[in-house]
């Protein structure tokens, strides 16, 4: 078994990223090594954002001067977090910022004494950062509602699919809320939650260790790093699948969402349809019933649809028809 950087070692691996950073613009031969970097642990993507906070920090810290001091601001002066919606890109340069703003908030008791809401809406993602300086990434058509207190930071999980990134504080858990089910850690860490319609819900835990919580039976369960597992709801008769093991390729497979990406591992052309279908209003249909069972693998834009439909026709060699509100690859079978 290969053994894992330890999470020290990883964090002084994005810090000396930071500082070629900071040196100026990375050189090609310098942007395909970090990129690669990136790719090689699920947990390099976290810890290079926070060592870009703790940059912003500084530099923020040190504009201000040296008489600044946080403690002449009060509660009645700060403001309450702002909904954004952001691309790709503001998404990387804005995530360590955020971290940075969010820790000086909590550093001066920042309490939210209502939830605030935010959604995303079809084909959107969404960085929120939250007052305490953790983050959570929404995927399109989401919806989470966010209720700090001094005991509890609580985000209820409406609908959709949420990635969350956590700063430790063992006095105030974090908790996630998924109908009559909870997620919860005070040590911090990375998990994604989705919830689709009356699917069960999917949990995947990408770094630290979260408590299961299950509110109608009082049963808690941990899951640690590198796990997932689906939650039944019990009121269906559904129960808990088993926790699996998940490698690092599957993880990166999992979050690809976040960089605008759906990544297929061998599901059927007609589940790759289906799952287009979150990010669209256009509608992909699969005319041929057996090309629509052939297995598909590979990194697509999720806002493409009509792009994955042509390299599907390409592969194929199916017929395309690009419509108003649908693309239909392939011709239906004729009936003997």
């Amino acid at each position: 078994m290969v053994a894992r950087d330890t999470s020290q070692a990883i964090d002084d691996a994005a810090a000396a990223w930071v500082a070629r950073e900071d040196r100026g613009q990375l050189s090609d031969e310098d942007q395909a090594a970090l990129d690669v970097w990136l790719h090689a642990d699920p947990r390099h993507a976290g810890a290079l954002l926070r060592a870009r906070a703790i940059g912003l920090s500084s530099q923020a810290a040190s504009a201000l001067g040296r008489d600044f001091d946080p403690r002449r601001f009060t509660s009645s002066t700060r403001r309450p977090p702002v909904q954004q919606s952001l691309s790709r890109r503001q998404l990387m340069a804005w995530s360590g910022g955020a971290a940075a703003c969010g820790a000086t908030v909590a550093a001066v008791g920042f309490t939210l004494t209502a939830p605030t809401a935010y959604a995303t809406e079809r084909g959107q993602m969404r960085l929120v950062p939250l007052p305490d300086g953790s983050t959570v990434v929404l995927n399109t058509a989401s919806r989470v509602t966010v209720s700090y207190s001094k005991t509890r930071r609580l985000v209820r999980l409406l609908e959709g699919e949420a990635d969350f990134t956590v700063l430790g504080d063992q006095g105030r858990p974090f908790v996630v809320e998924v109908g009559h089910r909870q997620i919860e850690t005070a040590e911090g860490g990375g998990f994604r939650v989705r919830k689709l319609g009356q699917e069960p819900i999917d949990l995947l835990v990408h770094q630290g260790v979260v408590q299961i919580g299950d509110d109608q039976i009082g049963r808690r369960d941990v899951l640690r790093s590198d796990t997932q597992i689906i939650l039944g709801s019990g009121r269906d008769g559904r129960r808990d699948s088993l926790p699996r093991h998940v490698s690092p390729t599957v993880i990166n497979r999992e979050l690809a969402w976040r960089e605008g990406k759906i990544a297929f591992e061998g599901e059927s052309l007609e589940q790759a349809a289906s799952a287009f279908q979150r990010y669209s209003n256009l509608r992909i249909l699969i005319a041929d019933p057996t090309l629509a069972r052939e297995p598909v693998s590979g990194l697509f834009s999720a806002n493409d649809p009509v792009g994955f439909s042509r390299a599907v026709a390409d592969l194929f060699g199916a017929p395309i028809r690009v419509e108003r509100t649908r693309v239909v690859v392939g011709l239906p079978q004729a009936r003997a």
